[in-house]
């Protein structure tokens, strides 16, 4: 198994998905160990494996990488997916921030209250409709190819699609007014690394439950 990227987070999306996602569309295999217990975390902090007391961890080319977007940059230059040149870089980097803005709003949810989830809903869909969707959406009309940078496939690309992907789970139809996005959407989810990780079965995780937040807030012994 060497040289094969481990993953060290619960057994959930998280700030982790991204990472998932990133390295299932490079055609990249990936290992997985789950946070279950206090007991776990501790000794990676005992370690010195979490640099900042944070997970996501990823250890890859012998390092231990934590802090998302620097895991997630290293991935998409590693694989060929952080455009051609400099360029380049900076709009992947700046739609990526937007759309990492907006999962931002869906990544707290199974924390909340079920009244502060009603409120946080209807932001993400008001947000995610007069925010950040017509830029996507402009940006695939002016420049007409089938990628957001360069016309080839990049981080950027798949971090709109994960985005569009769990904004929908909210409301199935929020994509009716952006045409170029649903267009968008059916190509990028048609593209056999994407499509392979959509299949039931592949490590792509669920919508969080329960037992996943109950699991978070022990671990990290979150007593709120």
């Amino acid at each position: 198994m060497t040289g094969i990227p481990k993953l060290c987070y619960f057994n959930g999306r998280g700030k982790m998905e991204s990472i998932r996602w990133l390295l299932a569309a490079a055609g990249v295999e990936f290992q997985e160990e789950f946070l279950e217990t206090r007991e776990q975390f501790e000794k990676l902090l005992q370690d010195g494996a979490l640099l900042f007391q944070q997970v996501p961890l990823v250890e890859i080319d012998g390092m231990k990488m934590v802090q998302t977007r620097a895991i997630l940059s290293y991935l998409a230059a590693k694989y060929n997916l952080y455009g051609k040149d400099l360029k380049e870089r900076a709009l992947i980097d700046m739609y990526v921030e937007g759309t990492t803005d907006l999962m931002g709003l869906i990544l707290m949810c199974p924390f909340l209250s079920s009244e502060e989830k009603e409120k946080q809903h209807t932001v993400i869909i008001q947000k995610a409709t007069n925010r950040y969707f017509p830029v996507y959406e402009k940006v695939l009309k002016d420049h007409r190819q089938n990628f957001l940078v360069g016309n080839q496939f990049s981080w950027a690309d798949v971090h709109l699609l994960e985005a569009i992907l769990m904004v929908e789970e909210k409301n199935s139809s929020v994509l009716s007014e952006f045409p170029q996005l649903q267009a968008f959407k059916a190509r990028i989810s048609n593209i056999p690394t994407i499509k392979k990780f959509l299949e039931p079965g592949s490590q792509r995780k669920p919508v969080p439950d329960d037992k996943y937040v109950e699991t978070v807030r022990r671990v990290l012994q979150m007593y709120f």
